[in-house]
């Protein structure tokens, strides 16, 4: 990592994860940047969430935190944040945010945000099992769970229909 790719893009290798304390319950998100020898950790604690939310916030704020254009190898152990941004969103958007039960995508202020933090980075989306060793996710998971046990924010997005578990969202 660190050095200068195609169109002088910096490479950044980004962690995510999220914890949720009861499901819908306090919860948090931890990420790591990565770029050379740079390393930057992010968290922050929410008072009612779910853990999908966390999942998808940790990564929206990591790439939100970047203030140029680069190439990024994410890797976060949520199957809904990486099978959602890399294939159900774009049946999403052709229709209008319904999923494919006609119905309001969960999370989908979350998600578009996700969408509009992706589109000046080129991002490979990787899957990392969660609990399994992994150094960067069990820190993230433990950034995540320590921020869900002293919660300081809101969840302005969280409503009574965002969902505790994975769905079939697509």
């Amino acid at each position: 990592m660190g050095q200068e790719k195609e169109f002088g893009k910096k490479e950044v290798a980004i962690y995510t994860d999220g914890s949720c304390l009861g499901n819908p319950g306090p919860g948090g998100y931890g990420a790591i940047l990565v770029y050379g020898k740079h390393r930057k950790e992010l968290s922050a604690g929410f008072h009612l969430t779910t853990n999908n939310r966390m999942e998808l916030l940790a990564a929206i704020v990591a790439l939100e935190t970047l203030t140029r254009s680069c190439h990024i190898e994410l890797w976060t152990d949520s199957e809904y944040v990486r099978q959602g941004i890399t294939q159900w969103i774009h049946g999403w958007k052709k229709k209008g945010w319904k999923n494919s039960q006609k119905k309001p995508v969960k999370n989908a202020d979350l998600w578009q945000r996700l969408d509009k933090a992706t589109e000046r980075h080129h991002i490979s989306w990787h899957w990392v099992k969660g609990h399994s060793g992994h150094p960067e996710n069990e820190r993230c998971d433990e950034l995540a769970r320590i921020a869900a046990g002293k919660p300081t924010q809101e969840d302005q997005g969280m409503t009574t229909d965002s969902p505790a578990v994975t769905p079939d969202n697509t």
